[in-house]
């Protein structure tokens, strides 16, 4: 049981103690996609949504979510972010809008599920705004892209660079 830090010798779930972690610059960066419809996809780039603007609503869930993942997330620890970007990419080809969310922060422990659960929740926050115009739509593809700082070293998606 000793390879998973957040169970004890006897298998009991427990949150990791990062009390003796130096404080390091940290980031974390996530990505995700909903594919819908073109004309769904079209009424969010011209602000024409009925519920009023998808991206910057989605925006707000994102930064919101970041900031409260631990009240999500059992084992992750209370965070004091300094940073928050959440940037929409529209696809009209594939219909598609590309989520990506950077989180960064001095401290003990990293940021990757605070990317995650923004990118995840401003998922969720389009689908909410746009589905009475399609329920079609598809979250997707929610991964993280890249961390840096900590002691397991840099991480970019597809390759692992040690500090």
């Amino acid at each position: 049981m000793s390879d998973f830090t957040h169970l004890d010798n006897d298998g009991r779930v427990r949150m990791v103690d990062v009390g003796t972690k130096d404080d390091t610059k940290r980031t974390a960066a996530a990505r995700g996609t909903v594919v819908m419809t073109a004309e769904t996809l079209e009424k969010i780039t011209t602000s024409r949504v009925k519920k009023g603007n998808v991206l910057e609503t989605a925006r707000i869930a994102a930064i919101m979510a970041a900031k409260n993942t631990s009240a999500l997330i059992p084992m992750c620890h209370p965070l004091n972010i300094t940073h928050i970007r959440v940037d929409f990419y529209p696809d009209m080809e594939s219909h598609s809008m590309d989520i990506e969310a950077e989180v960064s922060l001095t401290g003990k422990t990293g940021v990757e599920m605070e990317a995650l659960t923004a990118v995840s929740v401003a998922g969720l926050t389009i689908y909410d705004m746009c589905k009475s115009l399609d329920k079609s739509m598809k979250i997707s593809d929610i991964h993280l892209k890249s961390k840096t700082g900590g002691k397991s070293g840099d991480f970019l998606a597809g390759r692992y660079c040690s500090n």
